[in-house]
């Protein structure tokens, strides 16, 4: 493949700036799409009482800027944050908390419990977890409490989830994104017997090892059997494909008089390690019919931050880098650029300025990329005013 070199006429490019220039309602010429669709976005998903990593930030910008592009060109967009907020491990959150923050378990109080640092949180109930077999069985107890919508696991649940959801803001404050609607895991809980209902009823699901399956054509485990997509496992609960094929259901096939989206498109922005995944959930769906024929199922699939040396990037310890931590360093490296160049600069306006650039910085260098493909980051490289940089355009 070579390249195409297009010379426009001087009189066309005035024409057209001049156009852009007078659009009043700041289109700069273009006009809205005349095929107005609507389109479900689901992008960043974090877990509750986990903090948001450097892998977060891909699917967060990634998905932004789609949302941005689309309601520009005039579609009804919907921005969704599918969060990790319903499964196993909130039983043994939540028996921790009734030992550590007992009134978090109180409908009345749990509002007003402070939680401290989530993710020491997590360790901690993880580590009891681990050791303690009168804690494990509470914790699996707790489980079915939860599902079952007892107050208590209710109460500490829903103190995790907005203890979370604060962490959470802050770094879509930092980002600016705005208009994300949190639509969790524990949103489509009602709908799973029902789907797994109608797979076994269609035939699809069959029992597969004391667990309920879909197998599909043109999936092999290595040992070339056929790879089963589990929608319900050995102990009777569900898991990400059930909830994946309820949420499709809900987005592109129940009416709006059911609580539905009635969406033409829905976009899945996650890495692409979790191709396959989605691949096999939406081939299920259609087998399923729960997919109408002009809807279409998406996943917008990218590459992995890796450091500099092409490695997963992490700290010096090997933990994975927090994102949090991740804008405040380009921040405060922008901050010391900016100092240096005027050393008497007002400190409030450096501070302005440094968060626009730091932020800036990493956004376009994400977005500078190939989508698909894993990419390097460097702090030094993004925030340098030479070459394909924020600060440099």
């Amino acid at each position: 493949p070579g390249f195409f070199n297009l010379k426009f006429k001087q009189d066309y490019l005035e024409a057209a700036a001049t156009a852009m220039a007078k659009d009043s309602t700041g289109r700069l010429g273009i006009t809205p799409t005349a095929n107005k669709k609507k389109i479900v976005v689901d992008f960043s998903s974090p877990n509750i009482a986990k903090e948001m990593h450097v892998g977060h930030l891909r699917s967060t910008i990634i998905g932004d800027t789609l949302c941005n592009v689309l309601e520009f060109a005039g579609h009804d967009v919907v921005r969704l944050n599918h969060i990790g907020d319903w499964g196993t491990q909130f039983g043994m959150l939540v028996e921790h908390l009734r030992d550590e923050y007992p009134a978090a378990l109180n409908t009345d109080t749990s509002q007003d419990v402070d939680l401290g640092d989530l993710v020491m949180l997590y360790k901690a109930a993880k580590k009891r977890f681990d050791v303690d077999e009168e804690f494990k069985t509470r914790a699996r107890e707790g489980v079915v409490k939860l599902q079952a919508g007892n107050p208590e696991e209710l109460a500490a649940w829903e103190s995790l989830c907005a203890a979370s959801r604060t962490e959470y803001q802050k770094i879509y404050n930092a980002l600016n994104i705005k208009g994300l609607e949190e639509r969790g895991e524990s949103f489509y809980n009602p709908f799973l017997k029902d789907v797994v209902k109608d797979l076994e009823e269609q035939g699809l699901a069959v029992e597969s090892e004391g667990a309920k399956a879909v197998f599909l054509e043109g999936y092999q485990n290595r040992d070339g059997s056929m790879m089963p997509l589990l929608v319900q496992k050995t102990d009777g609960g569900f898991n990400y494909a059930t909830t994946d094929l309820a949420a499709i259901r809900q987005r592109v096939q129940m009416s709006k008089g059911d609580g539905g989206e009635e969406a033409d498109r829905v976009l899945y922005v996650t890495d692409a390690g979790q191709s396959q995944h989605f691949d096999m959930v939406f081939q299920a769906g259609k087998k399923a019919n729960f997919v109408p024929e002009d809807a279409s199922l998406e996943h917008v699939p990218f590459g992995l931050v890796q450091g500099e040396d092409g490695k997963k990037f992490a700290t010096r310890s090997g933990d994975t880098v927090k994102l949090k931590d991740l804008l405040d360093e380009a921040i405060r490296i922008a901050g010391e650029d900016i100092k240096a160049r005027d050393p008497d600069g007002d400190t409030s306006e450096v501070e302005r300025v440094a968060k626009i650039v730091g932020i800036g910085a990493v956004k376009y260098a994400d977005l500078s990329m190939n989508r698909e493909s894993n990419y390097r980051f460097s702090y030094d490289r993004m925030l340098s005013l030479n070459g394909n940089t924020a600060p440099y355009m």
